[in-house]
């Protein structure tokens, strides 16, 4: 059961893409502010030079003093030029100090941003300042703080150079990283967190294998926007405690320290939050999170030693001390003794130690990693997924041999009394209501077609070719059905010489598939429609029918209490130039089992009409009694791809 939980989500305008710096003065403007005052870093002071001559007149000041960790003294002299220039807008092009500048004016003076970050940082989509005084480093939010505006150019990280692209790309990782245990974790963050856990660590292992282009970059900038949003929705622990205090007191680099620190801080709160351990890891594609994250800054180039980054052994047991003054929410119970030898293991540059796994754990990862060498990544995804879920449901269910043993004898007599007449597998996906969840996943990407429905077991290739008017019948009992449909695009314009396959039972439920006496196929066919996109061809009315009961499928049906029959219905497939195919059926109205269809295939837009004929029949079939008939109109989703191979 999900755990309860509140979120609150700050407004924020993002623009992300390529060459977006040219949109800064109509962001600026559809603010409504007029004088802006331009932040830089001193190594960026050609970009700053873009983003003033982008403002044009309304550029009326520049700081390029931004120092990291955001001291007081330097946000003091910025905030005296907003007043002498009478700022209103504070636009901001570079990495975290910038952005803290910005955020610490927006927070003084009450002055609108427009941040353009140069670098990974994600802390422009967040209400969280950071600042340092008197070598301490102290953290607010409060809504002032939040940017009103970031955009994203993609061309503004082409440049960072791979080993602060590294560091940059870690800090944002942590972000994610400490979102997933956060006291107020939640479904809509934790999605967020493991998608730019994805971006990041991809971005990071291409850096790795010297991959370091434009996808790469933009990879990154997409997981450091996500992993920002996650740092501005929920608290941070002791990763960012200690990196505040490492940065603070003890003046080491931002990024790099938050790039040491991160995996030895994942080694320290592994037993305590296995779950987020294991999406971690498995967002990552690695065996263990902690160790999985240090071989990836390795592998990258990333530093991996405090000591490497100016911090001196004696001054550990401060850090830890200071680290643990104050008491803030962590998985882990905090000690100075516990920080202390943590922050030895980051000062030496240790690689963290695997959290030790259980013996099925091992089993499942073993498995895993035996994918890794798939060539095509989406059939190692499902392998994976697929290998994971079942481990996991074996273990949920305490899964016990003998019962194990039954589902495999289930499954080789499933595949056994399958053949090209009889699809057993089907008729179990179909009676999982798994064919139906696949249907839907599909069909809701072509939300303005007619509806999909699952193709059942009795499809069957290559079947006879018949001329509009046809009767599919052949002659076989039942009352006679005119089927006069039109097929069209989702504009409404009618698809011509589009093909569509029709298939049904006979009166007694039974496809000609099912009874072996027949002479060649019945009530099934291949037909074109005309130039008007209409098709019009003789059959039976369809009825309910039992599916096939004899075999392990209907075993399950009965050991559970279920019935086994199909609302009536008739089945179309309908392919056309330009179109995606359309596999369907179309059920009878006010017919049995609609509510209780075997294979959950009923949809409320597939339920039609198939009213009594009036008057005189349509040419093509003599008809003495009863007729019905059926008008309908399918709407076919437009596609860059052709035909399917069937046509």
């Amino acid at each position: 059961m999900t755990p309860a939980f509140d979120i609150t989500t700050a407004p924020s305008r993002v623009l992300f893409g390529t060459g977006t710096l040219d949109a800064v003065a109509d962001e600026v403007a559809r603010l409504g502010r007029h004088r802006v005052l331009v932040l830089a870093s001193p190594d960026l002071s050609a970009v700053g030079d873009r983003v003033v001559e982008a403002l044009g007149p309304v550029a009326v000041a520049r700081f390029d003093g931004a120092v990291m960790h955001t001291p007081v003294d330097v946000t003091d002299d910025a905030e005296k030029l907003v007043h002498s220039s009478s700022v209103d807008c504070v636009v901001s092009v570079g990495g975290g100090s910038t952005t803290g500048l910005s955020k610490a004016l927006a927070a003084r003076t009450g002055v609108d941003q427009v941040i353009l970050p140069t670098t990974f940082a994600g802390s422009e989509v967040t209400s969280v300042l950071g600042e340092t005084s008197g070598g301490v480093k102290t953290t607010r939010a409060a809504p002032e703080i939040l940017p009103e505006v970031v955009i994203y150019d993609v061309d503004l990280v082409s440049t960072l150079p791979a080993a602060i692209a590294v560091t940059s790309a870690v800090n944002a990782l942590a972000h994610a990283v400490e979102a997933l245990y956060s006291p107020q974790a939640n479904p809509a963050i934790d999605g967020l967190a493991i998608r730019a856990i994805r971006f990041l660590g991809r971005g990071l292992r291409r850096i790795g294998d010297g991959e370091d282009g434009a996808e790469t970059r933009s990879e990154l900038l997409q997981g450091a926007w996500l992993a920002g949003t996650c740092l501005g929705a929920v608290g941070m622990s002791l990763h960012h405690k200690l990196c505040h205090t490492l940065g603070g007191s003890f003046d080491l680099p931002h990024a790099p320290t938050h790039t040491v620190v991160l995996p030895h801080v994942l080694a320290y709160n592994a037993a305590s939050a296995p779950e987020a351990m294991g999406e971690i890891a498995r967002a990552l594609d690695v065996a263990d999170a902690a160790s999985g994250v240090f071989d990836l800054i390795a592998a990258a180039g990333g530093p991996t030693a405090l000591r490497d980054l100016g911090l001196r052994e004696e001054d550990l047991s401060r850090a830890a001390q200071l680290a643990v003054a104050r008491p803030y929410p962590n998985p882990a119970p905090l000690s100075a003794a516990g920080i202390e030898e943590l922050l030895g293991a980051a000062w030496r540059g240790d690689r963290p130690r695997a959290l030790a796994v259980s013996p099925i754990e091992r089993i499942t990862e073993q498995v895993v990693r035996s994918f890794a060498g798939t060539p095509n990544y989406r059939l190692r995804e499902l392998l994976t997924e697929a290998v994971e879920w079942l481990h996991e449901f074996a273990v949920e269910t305490d899964l016990a041999q003998s019962e194990w043993a039954a589902g495999i004898d289930f499954l080789t007599r499933t595949g056994q009394i399958s053949d090209d007449r009889r699809q057993e597998f089907i008729l179990l996906s179909d009676t999982l209501g798994l064919s139906s969840v696949v249907d839907l996943l599909t069909n809701s990407r072509m939300p303005d077609s007619t509806p999909s429905a699952v193709l059942g077991p009795f499809y069957v290739e290559g079947p006879p070719i018949l001329e509009q008017g046809d009767d599919i019948s052949a002659g076989q009992p039942g009352v006679p059905l005119w089927v006069d449909v039109r097929v069209t695009g989702t504009d409404g314009a009618p698809l011509g010489d589009a093909v569509v396959d029709v298939w049904q039972s006979d009166e007694n439920g039974f496809y000609d598939v099912q009874l072996p006496d027949l002479d060649g196929p019945v009530l099934r066919g291949r037909l074109r429609t005309d130039d008007e996109g209409r098709l019009r061809f003789w059959s039976i009315l369809p009825c309910e029918y039992p599916i096939p009961d004899d075999g392990p499928v209907g075993a399950m049906l009965a050991a559970t209490g279920r019935h086994p029959y199909r609302a009536p219905h008739l089945h179309f497939m309908i392919a056309a130039a330009g179109h995606s195919t359309l596999i369907t059926q179309l059920f009878v109205k006010g017919g049995s089992y609609l509510d209780s269809d075997a294979v959950f295939g009923v949809k409320d837009e597939l339920i039609v009409e198939f009213p009594p004929g009036v008057g005189e029949a349509p040419p093509g079939r003599k008809v003495e009694g009863e007729w019905r008939s059926l008008d309908f109109t399918f709407k076919l989703a437009a596609s860059a791809n052709q035909v399917d191979s069937h046509v």
